[in-house]
C-alpha cells in the first residue's frame, strides 16, 4: 500500500502523512510533529524487519523450547539493533503510528532549515543517507546502518556511517538547504563533493573519500585555506545522488560567528574546529 504524504513548506518542511486503516508509519524519535487523534504511538528499541520486538509465532503454550528461542534470537536482534545505533549516533527508539477505526493524519518534520524528500523503494535497490536524514517510513521499509569501513571511514568523517533503508514502500529524509539531484554517469561517471553536502544515494554508487590534492605546496593551500579540510567524497556509478547546500559544520560555524565566537577561524579548512 503506497504511503499518500505531502511535502509542505519552504525553508523548513515538513510532511504530512495521511494513513488508511491499519496503515503504520515510523519515525526516528525527535521527529514527530502532530496526529490526529485516532492514530495510535508506540515507541520501540526495534526496528520494523523485528516486528517491534514482538514474536512471530502464536501466544499459546506449546511453543517449547522453540518459543523461547525464537523470544531470545528477537532479544538478541533488538539488542544488535540499539547498539549498531548507539555507535551511529542515532536514537535508540523509533516511534510507531497507526491509523484506527478510520484514516488518520500524522506530521513529521527534521532537525534543520532544509529541504525533504520522499524516495520510493521498489525492493531492487537499497538507499544510503546520511547520519540524521531519516525522518519517516511505512513499516514495510527495513532501517539499518551501514558502516564505511576501513580507510574511506576513517578519512571521510561524516560518511563514516550511513543510514540504509530496504524493501518496499516510501522513507522520507531530510536535510539541510537546498537539494539537487546528480547522476555522476552524467558527468563522466565520477563526482567529487564536500563530504558534508552528501544527503543520499543510490546502491550501486560507489562512495569513497580522497584526498584534496597530494602533499605539496597547492595541496597544503586548499587543506589549509579552501575550508575543506584534506578530504573530498567521490561518487561513482550510474544512479541517482541527492547533495544538499547546506553542511551542518558550516551551519554550526555561522551560528558561532553571530554569537561573537568564529570557529572557523582565519584559515578555516584544516584549522577549522567544530562548534561544541
Amino acid at each position: 500500500m503506497t504511503l499518500q504524504q505531502e511535502i509542505v513548506g519552504n525553508a523548513m518542511q515538513m510532511a504530512v502523512v495521511n494513513l488508511s486503516p491499519g496503515q503504520t508509519v515510523y519515525c526516528e524519535a525527535g521527529k514527530f510533529l502532530f496526529k490526529t487523534t485516532n492514530v495510535t504511538m508506540e515507541t520501540r528499541l526495534s526496528g520494523p524487519s523485528n516486528n517491534g520486538g514482538r514474536s512471530q509465532n502464536g501466544g499459546g503454550g506449546g511453543g517449547g523450547n522453540g518459543g523461547m528461542g525464537g523470544m531470545l534470537r528477537q532479544a538478541m536482534g533488538t539488542a544488535m539493533q540499539v547498539g549498531q545505533r548507539m555507535m551511529a549516533g542515532e536514537s535508540l527508539a523509533f516511534q510507531y503510528f497507526t491509523a484506527q477505526g478510520g484514516e488518520g493524519t500524522v506530521g513529521f518534520a527534521g532537525v534543520l532549515p532544509g529541504e525533504m524528500r520522499a524516495l520510493e523503494l521498489d525492493g531492487t535497490r537499497a538507499w544510503f543517507a546520511e547520519k540524521d536524514a531519516f525522518v519517516a517510513a511505512e513499516s514495510t521499509v527495513d532501517f539499518g546502518i551501514a558502516f564505511q569501513g576501513g580507510r574511506t571511514g576513517m578519512s571521510g568523517g561524516e560518511g563514516f556511517v550511513l543510514e540504509k533503508f530496504t524493501g518496499y514502500g516510501t522513507v522520507i529524509i531530510a536535510g539541510a538547504g537546498n537539494f539537487i539531484d546528480l547522476n555522476p554517469a552524467d558527468f563522466g561517471g565520477r563526482i567529487e563533493v564536500d563530504t558534508g553536502c552528501v544527503v543520499a544515494f543510490e546502491e550501486g554508487i560507489q562512495y569513497g573519500v580522497q584526498r584534496v590534492g597530494g602533499l605539496n605546496r597547492q595541496g597544503i593551500m586548499n587543506a589549509v585555506f579552501g575550508g575543506e579540510g584534506l578530504s573530498l567524497a567521490t561518487l561513482e556509478g550510474n544512479g541517482r545522488v541527492i547533495l544538499q547546500s547546506l553542511t551542518i559544520e558550516s551551519l554550526a560555524n555561522a551560528l558561532k560567528k553571530a554569537q561573537g565566537g568564529d570557529k572557523q577561524g582565519p584559515t578555516g579548512g584544516l584549522f577549522s574546529t567544530h562548534a561544541g
